[in-house]
């Protein structure tokens, strides 16, 4: 059985600022582009079961500046829907709710087309990925280059934890992140060397 291989996108002017950023298509900023561009050495040499991106303009010119050309862009790794929230920083929202946690709040409605999402529809929508990695990894590594809330959520769902506990972990923009398996269960591979 393979690894999973979770990419956050680069650096985005709002991801710098802290601005959720779901369906606002920003590109990367410069520092973003060479944040992609240091993954490359991390995922050459591999060849890649199934390679999946977030049809996003960031998380698709992450894919190719890291070297996973074969990406194919999938909606189901769309970053959480934010609704209401989208560009705006968790300190602006803390001023009208100072409790708030997206994570068991969720989010406002935005604008026709963004209702928000509550952590249970990303959860589902992480499950289908899952299920289609789920059959890839029995022929090898699958890479998913995404989104930071979308790929903890990801996380949490394959380590067999509910969608809110993707809260548990923290993903920084341009980095790779290891899921494998012990014994047959899914683990996060933390400083265990790639398997080749």
């Amino acid at each position: 059985m393979g690894d999973l291989l979770l990419v956050r996108h680069g650096e985005t002017e709002w991801s710098r600022s802290g601005q959720h950023t779901s369906w606002t298509d920003l590109p990367l900023t410069q520092a973003g582009e060479e944040q992609a561009k240091t993954l490359a050495p991390l995922l050459s040499g591999r060849s890649f079961s199934l390679a999946l991106t977030s049809p996003l303009r960031r998380a698709v010119r992450t894919a190719e500046l890291a070297g996973v050309s074969a990406a194919v862009p999938d909606p189901d790794l769309h970053e959480w829907d934010y609704g209401g929230y989208e560009g705006v920083t968790t300190d602006t929202i803390h001023r009208s709710r100072p409790d708030w946690y997206l994570w068991t709040d969720g989010v406002p409605p935005g604008p026709d087309g963004h209702p928000g999402e509550s952590p249970s529809e990303v959860g589902a929508r992480a499950d289908r990925v899952l299920s289609r990695v789920d059959v890839a990894l029995l022929d090898g590594d699958v890479v998913l280059v995404a989104h930071g809330h979308f790929l903890r959520v990801v996380t949490a769902r394959r380590l067999g934890l509910a969608p809110s506990d993707g809260r548990l972990f923290q993903l920084a923009t341009g980095t790779v992140s290891r899921l494998s398996t012990e014994h047959g269960r899914p683990v996060i591979a933390v400083g265990a060397p790639p398997r080749p």
